[in-house]
């Protein structure tokens, strides 16, 4: 079933609430109040409950567009040279922006239940795991990892990135530990 077409100013109004609510969630992730999202984009409650039935529906909108993002910059990455340091500066490049977004943190560290549940997600896992494959058949990454340990080394990394500010080297150590050993 197609979705309605939205009219012009609905569509306005709700872009606006897409970019107050990426906003207000990368600083405070799912505690942020709608009624403040909706001063942020300057309009009334109401018509960011019209867009969104839930807080967790426009979390999961303003998410999910952003892993899409990463799944397709994953994907366009397979063609790369050499996959063993595409995939090492991928998996850094994934951490350090999501360490700067509490949303996209929580999504992908999973503390929301929200993030890798949704299509979205599944494109990324599977767009990192062809990157995985890709380098350990290079010889670059160590072949006993798998795509479910790599989603946990992430939220691991995000995890140290949150609790440890300062301690920058924790995921060079990690991805030191992903590479093959000669």
């Amino acid at each position: 079933m197609d979705k309605p077409v939205l009219r012009a100013d609905a569509r306005r109004n709700r872009a606006k609430v897409l970019a107050a609510a990426e906003q207000a969630f990368a600083v405070d992730g799912l505690a942020v109040p709608l009624d403040e999202i909706a001063r942020l984009a300057g309009v009334g409650a109401g018509t960011v409950y019209r867009h969104f039935p839930s807080k967790e529906a426009l979390f999961q909108a303003v998410v999910l567009e952003r892993i899409e993002q990463f799944a397709q910059e994953a994907r366009e990455l397979l063609a790369a040279e050499d996959p063993g340091e595409v995939f090492f500066d991928f998996f850094k490049r994934v951490v350090k922006q999501a360490s700067l977004n509490r949303a996209l943190c929580d999504a992908l560290a999973e503390t929301t239940g929200l993030g890798f549940k949704a299509g979205a997600g599944t494109d990324f896992r599977s767009a990192l795991q062809a990157l995985l494959i890709r380098a350990q058949a290079a010889g670059a990454v160590r072949e006993d990892i798998d795509g479910d340990d790599l989603r946990a080394l992430i939220a691991g990394c995000l995890a140290a990135e949150r609790y440890s500010p300062e301690s920058r080297h924790l995921v060079r150590v990690v991805v030191d530990g992903l590479r093959k050993a000669s």
